[in-house]
């Protein structure tokens, strides 16, 4: 192989390393009398406070629970932390972690996993309601643009967010579900208030996705018009689907409220 074909593959991988080399967010921590909630916060290259920006939060799964404050990043590092993406979508990121003695949707696990139930009359978990009030003082600051408030969340995170949306039907310009769950009544808060994509693996069995079909259905006969993406001989991960989809951010963000 001649020195310049060698140089030339040496420069490309740089540039690719240099590309898609991940971006580390803070680390923060909110606190109120109901406890701390740890959590990163990832801002916008060149972030000036006289300007305004998107606001995004994302809800991790189950298994990212913990203390360390870094877990929650796991899976989203390179959709949220790639360069290219920042720099093509510059919002302020919030990823919060739940301690491992909580999470974030308070759904009841009976002895089959398939089957969760959410009480009716059951307040959110502490992990969600330290979640709602930071997202409420952060809706406040003038560097944030309201209109542009942006929710997603997978497994156990899709289900608080879908939580979420039912506590905050209009803070959310739009928000995207991954492999979730929720109470359908909870839709009439927010079916015809904030554009959902709703996303399942079809071969899932951790969080079956009957309960995407039945949020799905519930948005669409309170007046929703949901988008439903179900990803064939997927498990429970349909999330690399969705973050390999370069729509994945684009659909996000391209809503706004009036």
């Amino acid at each position: 192989m001649s020195y310049n074909k060698v140089l030339a593959i040496i420069l490309s991988s740089f540039i690719l390393s240099c590309s898609t080399k991940n971006i580390i967010p803070d680390y923060e921590k909110y606190t109120s009398f109901e406890g701390d909630l740890n959590y990163r916060l990832l801002y916008p290259k060149d972030f000036d406070k006289s300007k305004s920006y998107p606001l995004t939060i994302f809800l991790h799964g189950i298994g990212e629970r913990g203390s360390d404050n870094e877990l929650q990043l796991k899976y989203v590092d390179k959709v949220f932390l790639n360069k290219n993406n920042a720099k093509k979508y510059p919002s302020i990121v919030v990823f919060p972690q739940s301690p491992i003695s909580d999470n974030w949707s308070s759904r009841v696990l009976t002895n089959n996993s398939i089957s969760q139930v959410f009480p009716k009359e059951a307040e959110p978990t502490n992990s969600l309601k330290l979640v709602m009030k930071l997202m409420d003082s952060l809706v406040n600051e003038k560097y944030v643009d309201n209109k542009k408030v942006y929710l997603s969340g997978l497994s156990n995170g899709a289900m608080g967010a879908f939580e979420l949306l039912k506590y905050r039907p209009n803070m959310f310009a739009s928000a995207v579900l991954i492999c979730g769950a929720g109470d359908p009544d909870w839709a009439k808060e927010f079916a015809n208030k904030t554009p959902v994509w709703i996303a399942h693996g079809s071969n899932d069995r951790v969080v079956h996705p009957d309960f995407s079909l039945f949020m799905a259905k519930a948005i669409i006969d309170k007046g929703g018009s949901p988008k439903v993406t179900f990803y064939e001989n997927v498990f429970h991960n349909s999330w690399d689907n969705v973050f390999s989809d370069p729509e994945y951010l684009e659909w996000m963000y391209s809503y706004f409220k009036n």
